[in-house]
């Protein structure tokens, strides 16, 4: 027996869908294509959305040009990281990373090229990998989330090489030290653990909420969002989005933001981008003035 066709959702009931979906919407991920011009952003919904940077920061930009160019189904569940390659965007939701090719998806012909799990410890384990973090020298990609590890994948054979123990807790977010070589990872425990990738030990920890400054006891210790540039840090979640100088282990800007932020990231040395409990990504062009916010 051949199944009915679905009816078309009247125009009005659609409109409604939308408007209470982006309304109930996390922007989990985000991350800058390899030409600095495009940026991918990961939702709730396992959608990711691309925007085009270059045109948003035209000083002739419209409002359409804040508005995705693609939105394509990546995972059933959240996009909670996302990275680049040169030639692939990979993206992480529960237990699992995917890629897809840049070159595909501006054409608005996804494909996944591959996926994979992590070892865990058991087969009916299966946590939310939270981060993803590439290390260019080692050509491999870190991995963290729910079981509370970093995991080491070499890219050019799939396999997973090692394991670095010492959060308490949920990972949530990576950074790469590029000179050091160091590996920043923040997590539910509230700490931000700096890593030794030539040792594979841990060199250092920020325990974040202990800053008066910083300190939001309301919202929670942990922490959602890690970006570093050479000798700093943006950090946030429970605790305020604030600029770190790391050599000192010191504070020195705290953001106006009041939601929790589960991601940030530089842009150029001087726009930083955030984003959090809505469906818009704010866009810093000062590390202190939102200039505008790009929405899916």
């Amino acid at each position: 027996m051949e199944r009915a066709m679905p009816q078309a959702v009247p125009l009005g009931q659609m409109e409604v869908f939308q408007a209470l979906q982006r309304l109930h919407m996390i922007i989990f991920s985000q991350n800058v294509s390899p030409c600095g011009k495009f940026l991918a952003a990961g939702n709730n919904y396992g959608q990711i959305a691309i925007f085009s940077l270059s045109a948003a920061l035209s000083s002739e930009a419209k409002e359409e040009s804040k508005k995705p160019m693609v939105t394509f189904q990546a995972h059933d569940g959240p996009v909670y990281s996302m990275v680049s390659t040169d030639r692939h965007l990979l993206s992480a939701g529960d237990g699992e990373v995917k890629a897809w090719l840049w070159a595909e998806i501006l054409k608005k012909g996804c494909k996944e090229l591959w996926r994979r799990q992590p070892p865990y410890r058991t087969s009916l384990e299966v946590p939310e990998i939270n981060a993803l973090l590439l290390v260019p020298k080692e050509n491999s990609l870190i991995l963290a989330g729910g079981d509370c590890q970093l995991h080491t994948m070499d890219l050019e054979t799939g396999t997973f090489t090692r394991a670095l123990w010492g959060h308490t807790d949920y990972i949530h977010c990576l950074a790469l030290r590029e000179r050091s070589p160091e590996v920043l990872s923040g997590g539910e425990d509230g700490a931000v653990r700096l890593w030794d990738l030539r040792t594979a030990k841990e060199v250092q920890t920020i325990e974040v909420y202990k800053h008066e400054e910083c300190s939001r006891p309301h919202n929670g210790r942990w922490i959602g969002c890690l970006a570093t540039d050479s000798d700093w840090m943006v950090c946030g979640g429970g605790p305020a989005l604030t600029l770190w100088h790391l050599r000192s282990s010191t504070p020195t800007t705290v953001f106006p933001m009041r939601a929790p932020q589960k991601h940030v990231t530089f842009y150029q040395d001087l726009v930083l981008t955030a984003a959090g409990n809505s469906c818009r990504v704010d866009v810093f062009t000062n590390l202190g003035y939102r200039a505008f916010s790009l929405s899916f």
